[in-house]
């Protein structure tokens, strides 16, 4: 039997909280799009509502919400923000992920403050010496949304071979900012408040608490699964960190629908044509919003499933992964296509940066960039399965 997701009053507030954001996120757009970072007044707003709790462990003063309350909170802050509702999706999913680090690693980041925030950049390019009680690590990753407002982060690495003969994998390395230093090199089309700017590493000791085999789900990979008991930190890693990289898209793609029906109600073109009255802009809109709905529908029934498959203490199936996976990445890309039915039926005079909307179409396309939501190779990755050869992804 699935489990029915029945919102808790504290769940129901959490996503109130976010939605009466949205017109502060959005009168803040230009800013954050111009300092290519999160206004400090966002976060500080954001920790106010305890939104970045959702997911941390209740050990450590945080929720432990269901993830589709955690998406419903991005999505929330995504209609009035894309930038701003992905730097929460990438740095609100680092507490669940730390609650499967040991207890040391948890204690390390919040023994002192509950309210730190976390970076990443999954990047697999950390140079690795294994050195006694951990390991030394340099590199340069690319891409650290919100790095600006974080005291600790999150970086990639392949780990060698365990002292139990198994594999390479990639490996995650928890390291404090004392340890690191941020290059400001973040200039791009959209998703510009981000921040996502390069982490440099220049020999840096991470003791071996520190650090965690990032997609392998097992009991001595995943520790703090024994004091942090609630299913929802036993699904897959890439289950819960993909969707964190796409569902800011569902949101956006809400937020068009908004700003189109708004325009489109009293827009009247140079030749004096009403878009309302426009064929084409009735389908646009009526297809972009039975479209979010059905995307939003299959998240939601993703994690009915990971739920009660966690509840039971097993994994889901690699073809169950693989598809889920490819549904994530499935989503901005399809996000992006009904947001250029709606720019398009703006015509000339929705291209003016004034227009919302345009914003939000160069924020979905810079999103469809990030290689977890490369919906062509996960695609492929679940077809080759399906016709019976090997999975090739080694992530999911």
């Amino acid at each position: 039997m699935a489990i029915t997701h029945h919102k808790t009053e504290h769940e129901r507030e959490l996503i109130e909280r976010a939605r009466k954001l949205i017109p502060s996120l959005k009168a803040r757009t230009a800013q954050a799009d111009r300092d290519l970072r999160i206004p400090d007044e966002t976060i500080a707003d954001m920790q106010e509502a305890g939104l970045f709790k959702a997911m941390q462990p209740k050990r450590h003063g945080g929720y432990e919400v269901d993830p589709r309350t955690f998406f419903e909170i991005q999505m929330a802050l995504a209609e009035g923000c894309m930038s701003t509702a992905w730097v929460y999706g990438v740095m609100g999913v680092h507490p669940w992920q730390l609650a499967r680090y040991p207890a040391q690693a948890q204690q390390d980041v919040w023994g002192e403050d509950q309210n730190t925030l976390i970076g990443s950049t999954y990047m697999p390019v950390a140079k690795i010496t294994p050195v006694e009680g951990g390991y030394r690590i340099s590199g340069r990753w690319g891409f650290s949304s919100g790095s600006e407002h974080c005291k600790w982060t999150l970086l990639g690495g392949i780990l060698p071979a365990d002292e139990n003969g198994e594999g390479q994998e990639h490996g995650t390395f928890l390291v404090p900012i004392s340890d690191y230093r941020i290059e400001r090199n973040w200039d791009v089309l959209g998703l510009r408040g981000t921040g996502s700017h390069d982490i440099i590493v220049d020999d840096a000791f991470v003791p071996a608490h520190r650090v965690q085999r990032t997609n392998n789900s097992s009991p001595e990979a995943t520790p703090g699964l024994e004091e942090n008991t609630n299913p929802i930190f036993a699904i897959p890693f890439a289950q819960v960190f993909t969707r964190a990289v796409s569902t800011s898209a569902l949101g956006a793609l809400q937020g068009a629908i908004n700003e189109f029906r708004e325009n489109a109600a009293k827009h009247i073109g140079k030749h004096g044509a009403r878009t309302a009255e426009d064929p084409v802009a009735q389908d646009a809109v009526a297809d972009a919003i039975i479209t979010l709905d059905m995307l939003k529908l299959v998240l939601h029934r993703n994690y009915d499933d990971l739920l009660e498959t966690a509840n039971n203490g097993e994994l889901p199936d690699v073809e169950t992964r693989l598809l889920y996976r490819y549904q994530s990445a499935y989503v901005t890309n399809t996000c992006a296509e009904k947001i250029n039915a709606l720019l398009r039926c703006m015509a000339a005079s929705g291209l003016y940066k004034t227009n919302p909307v345009e914003r939000i179409f160069r924020d979905v396309h810079q999103a469809r960039g990030h290689i977890a939501n490369n919906v062509a190779a996960y695609g492929r990755a679940f077809g080759t399965v399906q016709l019976g050869l090997p999975n090739p992804d080694p992530y999911v």
